[in-house]
């Protein structure tokens, strides 16, 4: 009879931290890497990605089908994918020319350090405030007080029926 008690404390407990923790955990901050730009390519010739940092290294990858080394197709492959790097030149322009190819339609990415167009340089406001946690506090408290009263409760007929006895 006893340990019952304990026992509730301990799993409210545990599950005060699990309701308080794993937000906080969901929400850090993780950093991104290089920015990525997709473009479709339907034809053969150079393709243009603007806004990358002057003298980046940008790696651009082609994935389509029958997509190789020297992007010959004369049949039906399955989706595969080349990768070559380029330097973006003093303007922030990266140009690979692809070639080669048959009709159809491919996925080019160029992948670098982009231009920053944050002025402010904070970082962008996600997850909660205080206004939308204002219903998860009053909640919560109006439930610790109703267990808090149920355990008073409990204790005092537990203590008036030990007197009685």
């Amino acid at each position: 009879m006893k340990h019952r008690f304990t026992k509730a404390v301990a799993s409210a407990a545990i599950a005060a931290a699990l309701v308080f923790a794993a937000p906080a955990m969901a929400q850090a901050y993780t950093p991104t890497g290089p920015d990525t730009v997709t473009v479709t390519v339907t034809g053969n010739g150079p393709v243009t990605v603007p806004g990358f940092q002057p003298g980046v290294q940008v790696t651009f990858t082609l994935v389509g089908e029958g997509v190789g080394p020297g992007n010959l197709a004369a049949v039906k492959f399955a989706v595969t994918s080349t990768s070559l790097t380029k330097t973006a030149d003093s303007s922030g322009v990266a140009t690979a020319t692809v070639q080669g190819l048959p009709a159809g339609s491919y996925t080019l990415s160029a992948t670098g350090a982009r231009v920053s167009t944050d002025a402010g340089g904070t970082l962008p406001s996600t997850g909660g405030n205080s206004d939308s946690l204002l219903g998860i506090w009053v909640g919560g408290g109006a439930l610790v007080l109703a267990g808090a009263t149920v355990a008073v409760a409990a204790t005092v007929r537990r203590n008036r029926q030990e007197t009685k006895a």
